[in-house]
């Protein structure tokens, strides 16, 4: 627990303020009560049931002052809630390496059964994007509520070469901030022409690049995994052979607070891949995705089988309808003090009302 006023803690100091004046009382009535000709007889006419019920109500009257006093310094803790509503980007790997057959029929088969029962049990506040990379990184479905259109979308995927795992990334990210100027040719290139050995990048393309760039820097960095509105999951097959680095890309996401969820999809001894005429061998680069996860504040999951898969899409659905978030106690404790206070009142009114 913290508080947003911390300062305003040293009015607990007026606690043991008010217990030593309710002990003070109870001195002074003592004091009265010697003018009695017999103690034995008041003693006996209050009885110890009443004599220990007469500092209940005062009891509660310290509890209801204690919990509005601690309400005045603004408490926060950490609570799990369900979720508001909540973006989440689905980043799929396209390379040819998703066509081994370690996974049956084929991982990227298995990839979209697991996707499509993914998104039959999305939770309600959830919308959902997609976007799919291999050589380079495409939209496949931009955010949305709409099931049949999440379903079209991944039937739609298509096995291209190369993995390009940072674009597939970055262009998750602008999905979430549209308005960051998150700009895919401003990372790729840095200059008006290609570093050497690369094609030249048209004018009007380089101004716009440069512009993404001086509107990125502006971004005041926040805590990982501190947004709470939208989440990637990356799943990946292989290792990058082009474009960004995704360390780089996962810096940008852990600066704008989102959490990255990766999963290495296929088994870990890897599969052989022949197609026309070449052949190589696909095997998980787990380390990179584990990086993604711990840079973003998310989670790593290997998945060996369309099983495998669909538990980690259930345990992320589980994850996305619960959140953990940091929430001010203030008006809970200053409803409980109201309670307690009410509470001191009537039990007052009730066994102590003197008759007139």
């Amino acid at each position: 627990m913290r508080f947003l006023w911390p300062d305003l803690l040293w009015l607990q100091l007026l606690v043991p303020l008010l217990v030593a004046l309710y002990l003070y009382a109870l001195a002074r009535r003592k004091k009265a009560a010697i003018r009695y000709a017999s103690l034995s007889l008041a003693k006996v006419a209050i009885g110890p049931g009443q004599r220990l019920r007469r500092h209940i109500p005062p009891l509660l009257f310290l509890l209801a002052m204690s919990a509005a006093l601690l309400a005045c310094a603004r408490p926060t803790a950490t609570v799990t809630l369900p979720s508001d509503s909540l973006t989440v980007v689905l980043a799929v790997d396209v390379s040819r390496s998703m066509q081994a057959a370690d996974i049956a029929p084929n991982r990227l088969v298995a990839a979209q059964m697991a996707a499509k029962r993914f998104i039959s049990e999305l939770p309600s506040n959830v919308r959902l994007g997609i976007v799919s990379f291999a050589g380079t990184a495409a939209v496949v479905q931009t955010p949305t509520d709409n099931r049949q259109d999440m379903v079209e979308a991944i039937d739609r995927f298509q096995l291209q070469r190369a993995t390009a795992t940072g674009s597939g990334l970055i262009l998750a990210l602008s999905m979430l901030f549209p308005d960051d100027g998150i700009d895919l040719e401003s990372v790729i290139f840095e200059t008006p022409s290609i570093r050497a050995g690369r094609r030249a990048v048209p004018l009007d393309q380089a101004g716009a690049a440069e512009a993404a760039r001086k509107k990125q820097k502006t971004l005041q960095p926040v805590l990982p995994g501190s947004y709470t509105s939208g989440t990637i999951i990356l799943l990946s097959d292989g290792r990058r052979t082009t474009g960004p680095d995704p360390l780089d890309a996962a810096r940008m996401a852990a600066e704008r607070g989102v959490r990255v969820y990766t999963v290495g999809f296929g088994t870990q001894q890897g599969a052989p891949i022949g197609d026309e005429g070449w052949s190589f061998f696909a095997r998980l680069d787990e380390p990179t995705l584990r990086t993604v996860a711990q840079m973003t504040g998310g989670e790593y999951f290997l998945a060996s089988s369309e099983a495998d898969l669909s538990s980690v899409y259930r345990n992320l659905n589980a994850k996305f309808s619960m959140e953990r978030k940091e929430t001010e106690l203030s008006a809970l404790l200053s409803a409980a003090a109201v309670v307690l206070l009410t509470l001191a009142c009537v039990l007052s009114m009730l066994w102590f009302q003197r008759s007139r």
